[in-house]
């Protein structure tokens, strides 16, 4: 894609389509006998997989389609998103889940690691046991895991994964990540260069590409070329800014966005996994230990999981203070416990940062979009 002689609206629409493109480029790669090995949260460790020459893909959950398919096996009350990964699954329509050669999962929750259980009638599934805490026995049953994940991936796929190619790996993510956080931060202008939902679909479109060099070059044209007409005096967007943070979005981002976006506000950071979670933290590179590094990464991830959850407070402070935040949003989905549960502690910090909190509890459908948006648009009339 020639970023620089393209619209910024035709650029956001590029990344937006990704997810779409790539059922034929994951297809490509099979055929060229790439490993895939499929995912579907913050905690995989993707570095081990591109060590040894294969591509992650991140896996179908955002869209109810295949709910009333899941509620078959699965019980109605549970998690949309735990609910849309099975049924996406189970019917086979989701070409990733079709073209993985291995899934794996972690048990960040009771609803998803007893979902893996169903998911192994469909395909080889590979479970790393992730610990609730991050003190140095979950530090050293994480690493231990990360080591398991990358004996499975050797013994399952007949590879080789040495750790100069985890090193360069390492490299190649940290990479990636420090160029999507470069675009995030351009959000930190006195009148944002993008709306929040073209920022959300450029970073969701981006876990569809596998070509991370690729990637890699066109995050940061696309950052030069927002930051070169932002000079110019285009593209400032209005309004009080609003910092996402919660449950995965992806399901719901178009109804939560629409119903800011449309009334006058502008996001400009998502804490949850969708954003920061994903990008925020590298690897330390160069070290005597990678997986070490690579566990201590990934273990620090600030999720609602964890307890205590402190990593998850430290990252809202900094990124109200740095993003300049008018207002929080948190983002609940139905059944998750974890993050319903902690979202009282959430607004108290938030609160106490003098930052106005609201939180709002959707599901997949649609049938609550007028009241979401009535809500959402007194939230922003207040601030």
């Amino acid at each position: 894609m020639n970023v620089k002689n393209q619209d910024l609206p035709e650029i956001f629409e590029n990344f937006s389509q990704q997810r779409k493109n790539s059922f034929l480029a994951v297809k490509a790669e099979k055929e060229k006998n790439t490993p895939v090995v499929g995912m579907y949260c913050t905690y995989f460790p993707k570095e081990l997989v591109t060590a040894m020459g294969g591509i992650t893909a991140s896996l179908c959950a955002t869209s109810e389609e295949t709910i009333p398919d899941a509620e078959m096996d699965l019980p109605k009350n549970l998690c949309p998103l735990i609910k849309s990964s099975y049924g996406f699954a189970k019917t086979d329509k989701c070409p990733y889940f079709y073209f993985s050669d291995l899934v794996v999962g972690e048990t960040t929750c009771d609803g998803k690691k007893k979902m893996f259980e169903y998911l192994k009638k469909f395909k080889p599934v590979h479970i790393m046991e992730l610990p609730n805490s991050q003190g140095q026995m979950a530090f050293s049953l994480w690493k231990e895991e990360v080591i398991k994940l990358k004996e499975k991936l050797e013994e399952f796929f007949g590879v080789t994964i040495t750790d100069e190619k985890v090193e360069e790996a390492i490299h190649l993510e940290n990479e990636y990540r420090k160029a999507a956080r470069e675009l995030c931060e351009t959000m930190k202008l006195e009148e944002p260069p993008m709306s929040g939902k073209e920022l959300f679909s450029m970073l969701r479109g981006s876990e569809f590409r596998f070509d991370k060099k690729a990637l890699i070059a066109e995050l940061k044209e696309v950052t030069k070329r927002l930051k070169t007409e932002y000079e110019k005096g285009e593209n400032h967007h209005k309004g009080p800014r609003i910092l996402i943070t919660g449950c995965p979005m992806g399901g719901v981002f178009e109804k939560v966005l629409n119903g800011i976006e449309e009334n006058g506000g502008v996001v400009v950071c998502y804490e949850n996994c969708n954003g920061m979670k994903n990008v925020a933290n590298l690897v330390e590179e160069k070290t005597a230990d990678p997986y070490a590094a690579i566990a201590r990464r990934y273990l620090d991830i600030g999720c609602s999981v964890m307890t205590p959850n402190p990593n998850r407070y430290e990252s809202l402070t900094e990124y109200m203070k740095e993003y300049r935040i008018d207002g929080v949003v948190e983002v609940l989905l139905p059944a998750c416990h974890t993050y319903a549960v902690e979202s009282g502690l959430v607004k108290e910090h938030v609160r106490q940062a003098g930052v106005p909190y609201i939180s709002i509890t959707t599901d997949y459908g649609n049938a609550d979009e007028g009241q979401l948006k009535t809500r959402l648009t007194a939230f922003l009339e207040m601030l």
